[in-house]
Formats: structure tokens, sequence, C-alpha cells
């Protein structure tokens, strides 16, 4: 379970890596908040190093939800 302040860090990162995106593709969304996700279960917390994990997730992103 991440803490409080992780949380806030990753919906923060989300939500800029996102910001183009429409909050009616959360296929995408979802692709993007996983890898997050991912990322700061393996320790990564720095939210530039996140914010570039996200953005190779938004690009890696499969194009059926594009």
């Amino acid at each position: 379970m991440l803490d409080t302040a992780t949380a806030g860090l990753l919906r923060a990162v989300l939500e800029e890596v996102c910001a183009s995106i429409s909050r009616y593709e959360t296929g995408v969304r979802a692709h993007v908040a996983a890898k997050l996700l991912e990322a700061a279960i393996r320790g990564e917390t720095m939210p530039d190093r996140l914010k570039q994990i996200g953005l190779e997730a938004l690009r890696d992103a499969p194009t059926m939800w594009r």
C-alpha cells in the first residue's frame, strides 16, 4: 500500500501527463496510471522520473486507446 503523499504525487503526475487527453479516454489513462503505480511500487518516487515514465507510457499506449 502506498502512503498518502506518494498516492497524491502519482495522481498529480497522472493529471499532468494526461492533460491533453480527454477524460473519456479511460483506457489510456488507466494504462498510464498502471505504469506509474508499477514504478512507485518499485520505489520510484522522484517526480521528474515519474513524469518521464508516464510520458513513455502515454506514447506507448496501444493505438486502439487513442
